[in-house]
């Protein structure tokens, strides 16, 4: 499967931007899907992921860094091969190339370890 992000940009502190991430290649069924985050210098951090919900389109049970919990929700769409990261309440910490990428074993897990395929990142910036 090959991702790709999108939907990156400026935004102002307190704003909203929602990121997208498309699969081609083969169906997202059964893989757990995340979004991870990185500024330069730093490691890649986890910000949220979804699960696969078997015969769901929409649903799969989710995790969220605590520094992104009640700001941002991840949802995927199964039919469209998408998933999304809507992203709330913007701060400028939240600048960073955001990444997508693929868990096989179709869980929400957190670390980067589980996750096989990334796409190329989308860069976010936020303004104060």
């Amino acid at each position: 499967v090959q991702l790709q992000a999108s939907g990156g940009g400026l935004a102002q502190a307190g704003g909203s931007l929602r990121l997208s991430c498309a699969a081609s290649g083969r169906t997202l069924s059964n893989y757990g899907m995340g979004w991870f985050r990185q500024v330069p210098g730093k490691e890649r951090e986890f910000v949220a992921a979804i699960g696969w919900s078997g015969g769901s389109w929409t649903g799969g049970l989710t995790s969220y860094a605590d520094s992104v919990k009640g700001r941002f929700t991840v949802s995927r769409d199964n039919a469209k091969n998408e998933v999304y990261l809507q992203m709330n309440s913007l701060k400028p910490e939240d600048t960073a190339i955001y990444y997508c990428a693929a868990n096989p074993t179709g869980g929400h897990d957190m670390g980067v370890q589980w996750y096989r395929t990334w796409g190329q990142g989308t860069l976010v910036t936020v303004s104060s």
